[in-house]
């Protein structure tokens, strides 16, 4: 079963997440802030990352620097409700796999997760 990280200072997001992703089967742990999403992404090596952008303290840019030092091959998805396309270019720059809009589609989400766990999964 594949771990999904959810770092959105959102609670209803998180909440939203936490939900959807753990009746699709996945293993999910949620962070509420930046800071406490790298420890646990320290802590527990998920397989991919969904992660807010813009949050207080620190911003999702900063967390996705932290963690390519940490793992360069790290799965991330961005999910922002401040995507412009300079900021899509910065993040994937930085060599974000996946980046979805906050008014996105749950299906399109669902979509991202499955291209990126089928590079993970050793079964197929």
């Amino acid at each position: 079963m594949a771990k999904i990280l959810v770092i959105d200072d959102e609670q209803g997001i998180r909440d939203l997440l936490d939900t959807l992703l753990r009746r699709k089967g996945y293993d999910v742990v949620v962070a509420e802030s930046g800071r406490k999403g790298l420890e646990l992404f320290r802590r527990e090596r998920p397989d991919v990352i969904v992660l807010d952008l813009k949050m207080p303290g620190m911003d999702g840019l900063t967390v996705l620097q932290e963690v390519r030092r940490v793992d360069p091959k790290q799965l991330v998805i961005i999910l922002t409700g401040v995507g412009t396309p300079e900021v899509e270019q910065q993040v994937r720059a930085l060599g974000v796999t996946e980046f979805v809009e906050k008014e996105f589609s749950l299906h399109l989400l669902g979509d991202s997760l499955k291209r990126l766990l089928v590079y993970t999964d050793p079964s197929t």
